[in-house]
């Protein structure tokens, strides 16, 4: 069996004495999608925060294809693989689409600044390929001939899918999604849901914090409920469906 991507071991975040995360554990399976779902307040941006270094860890360890990462800055993060998206887009103004996405190329380039500012041959060759590469992602997420426009002059929808393509850019070994569908119709979760599923077909690892059900329920391979910080239940949709504490907890007692 392959070794998890993504490891999660008694993680603890406190503020000022209070848990916003308590003795989380669970690993992430490459090729999986794995969602994270609890009521609001159950510390699930805050353990993606701890994830991804935004935040410390006041204990417990993460672990990224076996290399301990606590203490990493966010970008040494990226850098190994871990890539997020947030709650609320966070585009750049004043660029366009393509520009959006080469910013998530650029994150693993290997062109220096110096090169890159004295057009030196390498550096030209290197925005060659980053162009090609972009344009391909945005293929992918189906923004292609919204390229030349401001990424923020398009609806909001599509503003989500172009935040989802430049991470995508970045070609992350586990990509960190944080309440993707938020904000959309039924039309455009289902579009998401159609292309989270092709690209864990196309070997992507995905851990998702989500709060729709029927998004999370279709695409899941595992759940992870959270509640006031701790994990109350582990399993296949199936499972968390039917599990009591879930039911009570973020389902809601009728359901």
């Amino acid at each position: 069996m392959a070794e998890a991507i993504l490891r999660v071991e008694g993680v603890t975040k406190l503020f000022g004495g209070l848990a916003a995360v308590k003795d989380v554990s669970f690993s992430v399976e490459p090729g999986e999608i794995k969602a994270v779902i609890g009521p609001n307040g159950a510390g699930k941006t805050t353990l993606f925060d701890v994830l991804t270094g935004v935040q410390r860890a006041t204990s417990g360890q993460v672990f990224l294809k076996g290399e301990n990462v606590e203490g990493k800055r966010p970008d040494e993060i990226t850098a190994l693989g871990m890539v997020r998206t947030f709650q609320t887009v966070k585009l750049f103004e004043g660029m366009t689409v393509l520009e959006n996405t080469m910013v998530g190329c650029h994150a693993r380039s290997t062109a220096a600044f110096i090169r890159t500012g004295l057009s030196l041959p390498s550096a030209r060759r290197e925005e060659t390929r980053i162009l090609a590469e972009a344009t391909e992602v945005l293929k992918t997420v189906g923004l292609e001939t919204r390229s030349g426009e401001l990424g923020t002059n398009l609806p909001y929808g599509q503003q989500r899918t172009l935040e989802l393509g430049r991470a995508l850019a970045s070609r992350p070994g586990i990509l960190l999604l944080d309440e993707p569908a938020a904000g959309l119709n039924p039309y455009e979760t289902g579009e998401l849901s159609q292309l989270l599923v092709r690209l864990r077909e196309g070997g992507l690892t995905i851990l998702v914090v989500e709060h729709d059900m029927g998004l999370v329920m279709d695409i899941s391979d595992e759940i992870v409920v959270l509640d006031y910080g701790e994990v109350i239940a582990k399993g296949s949709p199936e499972q968390v469906q039917n599990d009591p504490r879930v039911i009570e907890a973020y389902l809601g007692i009728e359901a």
